[in-house]
This record gives structure tokens, C-alpha cells and sequence, in this order.
């Protein structure tokens, strides 16, 4: 492929951190790596590499998007990656018989883009390549991405994908200023940390209360409520509420029930 790269065009930076849930190779990385900077895309977020981080082959397969490389953060669970985000996508190749909504990358493009402009903190979740990711990290995500290719040969490798999905991205904002000079809301989106936050006290309490009648399917159904929640968008102020309400809730069936008559 020939080199058309004019370095004294100016250079669109920023956009959706890309997130790599264990990548294997480094050559992997680098590839991906130089996919994000074709698209202005230069938040890289590394989840537990295998080959360990830095990695020279990585610097080799990048091609010149060194500074994506260099500004590279590492994080050891998902979690903690998208944690100060407040909208994520994650990719997906199959069903995973889980209750969330699944888009093309175009369409998740211009919900990103729609978020992003309104003062959202944007995220995409890509997982390890052979296995793709877990479930566990699927329900960080507000959606699912799946790429439509030929339903016979629908192998694709990270960079691609990493491609496709910033590509579509970057058409979304063609024709737009650069500059982002909308006002937040009073209250925003509430962060990934902030959802984490309140599951974990949810379920602290459903664990207190005996709610989960068969052990063996709460994961499943943590996973679902989970979902659930990630599907309402929530701002910071409703998630305060709900931490408020779970905190009634459980304190009032602690104490002794009104006696009747």
C-alpha cells in the first residue's frame, strides 16, 4: 500500500478509547495501533497483554502511530479500563444469549458520536482474538457491536475490526467542527465506575437478603440486572437515587414489620 501520509496536514486526535481486552501478540497491538490513528483515534487502553506491555513488535507493526503506542495506558481488569467512561460499546461476533441491543458499526457510530458531542466519554471494547471477550465484560457495555460480513467466512482479525468500527466513527464527524463547545448537562451520564459501584452495593444487599434462591444461576442473573441497568442510560444524580433507595430498602427489612390490628 503506498504512503500518502502528509505530516504537515494538520492531525485529528482524541475520539473513543479503544479498549484491548488481552491481546496476544504484539504485532496485534501495532496493527490496531496504526488502524486508530488512520481514524484520529488515540486513546489506547491495554487489558492484561500476554506478551506483556511495552512490546517491540508492536512498535514495528504500527507503521509511524507511535504516539498512539506511547500514550498507551495499561489497566489488569476491563472494569478499571472503562471506569471514568460513560457510554461503551463492546464487540461481539456471536449471540451470546444476553438481553442487550446489538448494532452495525454505523449505527453505533452515530450513537457515539451523538454522546460524544453532548460531553459523553466514549469507550469501545474489543477481546482477546481468538476467544473474543467474556461475558463478565460484555455487561460494562450500554450495546453490542457485531459486523456484518459474508455469514460463510466471517473472520476478521483485531485490526480490522479496530478499522471498521473507527472508520465509520470518523465519517460520523466529516462534516463537523472539531471543537466540542456544547454545555453538560446538570447532571451527566454516570461513569462505568459509578454503575460498577452501584451493582456491587445491589448485590451486596441481594446477598445479605437471600435472594438468589438457586446459587448456581447468580452469575447468570447478575449479569442480567446488570444488563438491565446498563440499558437505562443512567445519569450520576440516578444513580445517587438508587444507591438511596437500595439503602431504604435494605435497612427497612431489618427492622420488625408493623403489627396488624
Amino acid at each position: 500500500m503506498i504512503d500518502i501520509s502528509d505530516p504537515n496536514r494538520p492531525s485529528i486526535e482524541g475520539g473513543p478509547a479503544v479498549i484491548l481486552v488481552e491481546p496476544q501478540l504484539g504485532e496485534n497491538i501495532g496493527t490496531a495501533a496504526r488502524a486508530m490513528l488512520n481514524c484520529g483515534l488515540t486513546d489506547l487502553r491495554l487489558v492484561r497483554p500476554r506478551d506483556g506491555w511495552p512490546n517491540s513488535r508492536a512498535a514495528a507493526a504500527a507503521s509511524g502511530a507511535d504516539k498512539v503506542l506511547e500514550q498507551a495506558r495499561l489497566y489488569p481488569t476491563a472494569a478499571e479500563a472503562v471506569a471514568d467512561l460513560t457510554r461503551v460499546y463492546a464487540t461481539t461476533a456471536r449471540n451470546r444469549g444476553m438481553t442487550q441491543a446489538i448494532l452495525t458499526p454505523r449505527a453505533a457510530a452515530v450513537e457515539m458520536r451523538a454522546a460524544w458531542n453532548e460531553g459523553g466519554k466514549v469507550g469501545i471494547l474489543f477481546g482477546p482474538e481468538r476467544t473474543g471477550l467474556f461475558n463478565d465484560d460484555l455487561t460494562l457495555a450500554d450495546a453490542l457491536v457485531s459486523v456484518p460480513v459474508n455469514p460463510s467466512f466471517a473472520s476478521l482479525n483485531l485490526a480490522q475490526c479496530v478499522l471498521i468500527l473507527g472508520y465509520e466513527w470518523f465519517q460520523t464527524g466529516a462534516d463537523l467542527p472539531p471543537d466540542r463547545h456544547l454545555a453538560m448537562p446538570q447532571s451527566g451520564p454516570a461513569t462505568k465506575a459509578a454503575l460498577v459501584n452501584l451493582f456491587e452495593h445491589l448485590e451486596q444487599e441481594l446477598d445479605a437478603g437471600n435472594f438468589w434462591s438457586n446459587p448456581e444461576k447468580r452469575p447468570s442473573m447478575v449479569r442480567n440486572i446488570r444488563n438491565a441497568f446498563e440499558r437505562m442510560g443512567l445519569t450520576e444524580q440516578e444513580v445517587r437515587t438508587f444507591h438511596g433507595i437500595i439503602a431504604c430498602l435494605a435497612g427497612r427489612s431489618k427492622r420488625r414489620p408493623p403489627s396488624q390490628g
